[in-house]
C-alpha cells in the first residue's frame, strides 16, 4: 500500500497536473539542474518529474515523448507511469533528445524506510566535499521543500537529495 503522507513528508507537496502544465516550463528547466517535482492526478497517481540521471536502469528502450506532446498530455502520462500501473519510466525530449523523464513517484522512496533509495556505496556530503564537489541547496519549485545538488569541478551532477528541510535534503544526496 502506498502511504502518500509518508511521501509528502519525504518528497514535498505535490503538484496537480494543471498547475505542472501552467508550469511546465520552468519545471523541466529545473529538472535538468537535477530537481525534482511530484506530480498528482486524482490525488492517488503520482508521477515525479525528475532529471535523466534518477532514471532506474537503462534508458534504452524507453518511450520518448517530445516536451510539447507531454504537456498536452500530461494527465495520461501520470497515469502511465504511476504505480499500480505499469510504472515504466517515459523519456520527455526537446528537439529529440532526453531531458527529463517522469516515473512513478514511490521510485524515489526506499524500501521500508520512507527515505528515497540511494544507490550502494553512495558518499556521503562530507565524502563529496572533501573530493571537491559542490553541493547547492535551493527550495524546490513547488515552495515546499528543499533539493541539494552536488556538482563535480567540471560542473557535471554527481548527486540529489530531497526532503523537508536542508537537513534532510543532505541526509537523502545520493
Amino acid at each position: 500500500m502506498i502511504n502518500y503522507s509518508e511521501m509528502e513528508d519525504r518528497l514535498g507537496v505535490p503538484i496537480g497536473v494543471e498547475e505542472a502544465r501552467s508550469r511546465w516550463g520552468a519545471l523541466v528547466g529545473a529538472a535538468g539542474e537535477g530537481q525534482i517535482t511530484l506530480i498528482t492526478r486524482e490525488r492517488w497517481e503520482w508521477a515525479a518529474l525528475v532529471p535523466l540521471s534518477k532514471v532506474p536502469g537503462m534508458l534504452t528502450g524507453l518511450p520518448v515523448v517530445s516536451l510539447s506532446t507531454a504537456k498536452a498530455k500530461l494527465g495520461e502520462l501520470v497515469r502511465q507511469v504511476s504505480e499500480p500501473y505499469d510504472d515504466s519510466p517515459v523519456l520527455l525530449a526537446r528537439h529529440r533528445t532526453p531531458v527529463a523523464a517522469l516515473i512513478a513517484a514511490t521510485r524515489l522512496l526506499g524500501p521500508g524506510s520512507g527515505e528515497r533509495a540511494a544507490p550502494p556505496g553512495t558518499p556521503d556530503v562530507e565524502t563529496l566535499l572533501r573530493d571537491g564537489c559542490t553541493v547547492t541547496l535551493s527550495r524546490h519549485p513547488t515552495g515546499s521543500g528543499v533539493i541539494a545538488v552536488a556538482r563535480d569541478g567540471d560542473g557535471g551532477e554527481v548527486a540529489v537529495g530531497v526532503g523537508d528541510t536542508a537537513e534532510q535534503a543532505l541526509r537523502t544526496l545520493g
